[in-house]
């Protein structure tokens, strides 16, 4: 991770982005071992939290039978999830989907939730956004909500779609309320197109290359960066992006939101505000109660 000054135009993995931020920080995401057989990569870790506010973590996965992530809980956080295949998801309020390739889930852990999310076929890949939840919204009452590909907004003009997961950009809007005001939108540039994106000033904004060639920061000193990095852009109300390349489209996640401005501590899968609310969370989780009583009995088919 480093922590620079930039000008107004910077150059990210093809992509021209133009923001009124100065400081700027890239987090490389590299590849771990977790679960059962899942190789993911953690773009956001807990010394972002701050920074990153209201934003918990961001992974992006890849994973096959027989391995998965089996049955885990969690507790406060809300988590958008999308993946390239076929996902089974099963929680122990009863809740069974099985995700296809462009669909999104929106699972709200509030007071505790035990779930599992298992491939159905070949490799899986995927991306999970996980975003805080304010003090009194975080023993609310889980559940998950999934939109279908149709059911996604989507826009396309001269060369740059955007697929709204959460937000608006381009005249569309999501029908998906969040409890925390963000803006989730997944690009596509063609060779050599470009878009403009309005951003609150005050919200948190980073962009994440999904899919690219190797780009260069312009500033005094250049540097490059490589797919898979998190850049994180300083306040501004607003980026511009122009994919560079002419042979290659560019895919990026643009991910915004309003901190909340509460300390966060993470233990795991449970976010809470303090080591002792993490604590208690394990005892709950261990003795089966103040929202996981069904953790002594349930288990995932």
């Amino acid at each position: 991770m480093s922590l620079r000054q930039e000008p107004k135009i910077l150059w990210v993995d093809g992509l021209h982005l133009i923001t009124w931020a100065l400081v700027l920080i890239k987090i490389s995401a590299d590849l771990e071992n977790e679960g059962d057989g899942a190789v993911v990569r953690k773009s956001i870790t807990k010394i972002d939290h701050e920074l990153l506010d209201p934003f918990v973590s961001l992974i992006e996965f890849s994973v096959s039978p027989p391995g998965g992530f089996r049955d885990h809980p969690h507790r406060d956080q809300l988590c958008a999830g999308f993946c390239a295949g076929r996902n089974y998801i099963q929680d122990f309020n009863g809740h069974k989907i099985t995700i296809h390739e462009g669909y999104v889930q929106w699972m709200t852990a509030g007071k505790g939730i035990i779930h599992s999310e298992m491939p159905e076929e070949k490799v899986n890949n995927g991306i999970q956004l996980w975003i805080n939840l304010p003090f009194f919204d975080k023993m609310i009452d889980p559940k998950a909500v999934e939109l279908s590909s149709s059911e996604i907004p989507r826009a396309e003009e001269d060369g740059v779609e955007v697929k709204v997961i959460a937000g608006e950009s381009m005249g569309v809007k999501s029908p998906f309320y969040t409890k925390v005001p963000i803006m989730f939108l997944d690009f596509t540039l063609k060779q050599r197109a470009q878009t403009h994106q309005t951003v609150p000033e005050s919200w948190t904004a980073f962009a994440y290359v999904i899919d690219g060639e190797d780009g260069v920061f312009r500033s005094s000193d250049s540097y490059t960066v490589q797919a898979h990095t998190v850049v994180v852009l300083g306040k501004g109300d607003g980026v511009s992006v122009l994919n560079t390349s002419s042979f290659k489209p560019l895919r990026f996640l643009l991910i915004a939101g309003e901190p909340i401005s509460e300390p966060v501590v993470q233990h795991g899968p449970f976010v809470m505000n303090s080591q002792a609310e993490i604590d208690m969370t394990i005892e709950d989780y261990r003795s089966a109660k103040n929202g996981f009583e069904g953790a002594k009995s349930w288990r995932s088919e």
